[in-house]
Parts: C-alpha cells; structure tokens; sequence
C-alpha cells in the first residue's frame, strides 16, 4: 500500500468548501437541518472534532452521499494523524509469524 504523504482532507473541510460556500448556508442553518448543535458542527468544520457513524449517517441524508464517504474521510485523516503525529506505535514488537499462524 502506497504511504499518502500530504494530510488528508478533513472532513470538515470538505463541508465547509463544497456544501456550505456554494449553497450560502450558515453553521447555524446546516445545524438546524442536522439535527445537531452548532457546537457539534463548528468543531468539526473547524477540524477540532470528528464525523461519528451518527453524523455520517446525517450528512449523507442531507447532501445525498453514502455514510461511508464521510467515514472514510475521517478514517483516513485519522490514521495519517496518528502515523504521522506520534511515533509511540513503532516501539510495538511485531508478534513472530510462527507464533501467529500455529495450530493450537
């Protein structure tokens, strides 16, 4: 698998650029529509908080996407933020492939 070298787009970006800008929608209104508070969404949009399987499933009913999209933006963000962020992960020891596939 090919090591993505540039951060991902949060997706809280993507909201912010591609459905609020173009559709002349405020924080508040998008809110209002989700179901949500303005907090919930203002964290995310401003890249402090993150999409949940709740807010994916939201996001995908207003803008007429798959949850999955929205899941998978955060997935990725997410999993570059922690390779890239901390290095505590690589002082893991990988466990023996013999140990693992044996028969028990």
């Amino acid at each position: 698998m090919r090591k993505m070298k540039r951060k991902p787009t949060h997706p809280g970006k993507i909201i912010k650029e591609d459905y609020l800008a173009p559709l002349s929608i405020t924080i508040t209104g998008l809110s209002s529509i989700l179901g949500v508070s303005r907090k919930t969404l203002s964290k995310i949009i401003n890249e402090r908080g993150s999409v949940t399987p709740d807010m994916a499933l939201r996001l995908s009913r207003a803008f007429d996407t798959t949850p999955e999209f929205w899941l998978n933006l955060q997935k990725n963000n997410d999993l570059w933020q922690a390779e890239n962020v901390s290095k505590n992960w690589m002082k893991v020891k990988q466990i023996s492939p013999q140990l693992l596939h044996s028969q028990i």
